[in-house]
């Protein structure tokens, strides 16, 4: 039986990776549905500042966040000065990192799947009476359900995996912020290479089951 040291990390990764493909899911499902099929001025910027932190290094999204949600930033000062609480070093801010790079991932797969809808339908409903939320609820998210929930999967094991971001917002405070990358990252450090395989292992396993059970498929895939 592993001690708690060994599972910290382990509970900890896993609710931060939960609370933010939740988030990350269903705020890149509304964004998406917003975007998708209309034209305005702005939406390019919009699209490449969604899709930014998937291609910037994971320190500089991470100082980006300090800088907005650090004691100095306004957010952090702000809130800090409401709750009396800080922001950064607690597991909140490891959800908030998380967050924002899965975030982009949930956006792709939400867009492909709301793109993917008969617009037809949506005229109808309205010409029936259905609000807004009603189509959303009652058609939309029921024809889209496979990329929505492709892209929680990929949420989760994106915000999993996070390292960078997470270090430089949330720290890496053993039953605090230590989540499993940076443990990892301390257990090679340290020589432990045993412990560093078995958290590896945990979570090429988690990820693997995910994307292989809900991940993206392909037609030939379907049929």
């Amino acid at each position: 039986m592993y001690p708690n040291e060994f599972w910290s990390p382990v509970v900890l990764s896993l609710k931060v990776s939960s609370l933010a493909g939740l988030i990350a899911f269903i705020l890149a499902g509304y964004v998406a549905w917003k975007m998708t099929g209309r034209r305005f001025r702005g939406k390019l910027v919009i699209e490449t500042l969604i899709m930014l932190p998937m291609v910037l290094p994971p320190t500089v999204v991470g100082f980006l966040l300090l800088v907005a949600f650090g004691r100095r930033g306004v957010i952090g000062r702000l809130f800090e000065q409401m709750s009396g609480l800080p922001i950064v070093f607690t597991w909140g801010a490891a959800v908030i990192a998380a967050s924002v790079v899965a975030f982009p991932l949930a956006y792709q797969s939400a867009k492909a799947g709301f793109a993917s809808i008969d617009r037809d339908l949506a005229a109808a409903g309205r010409s029936m009476g259905a609000s807004e939320w009603q189509l959303l609820l009652w058609v939309i998210i029921p024809l889209a359900r496979r990329a929505l929930i492709t892209g929680f999967v990929l949420a989760f094991t994106r915000a999993l995996g996070e390292f960078g971001a997470t270090l430089m917002l949330a720290g890496n405070i053993p039953g605090r912020t230590q989540t499993l990358p940076t443990a990892i990252y301390m257990a090679v450090e340290s020589g432990d290479m045993k412990l560093a395989w078995v958290w590896a292992g945990l979570m090429v396993l988690i990820s693997f089951g995910l994307l292989a059970f809900f991940g993206p498929r392909s037609e030939q895939d379907e049929v």
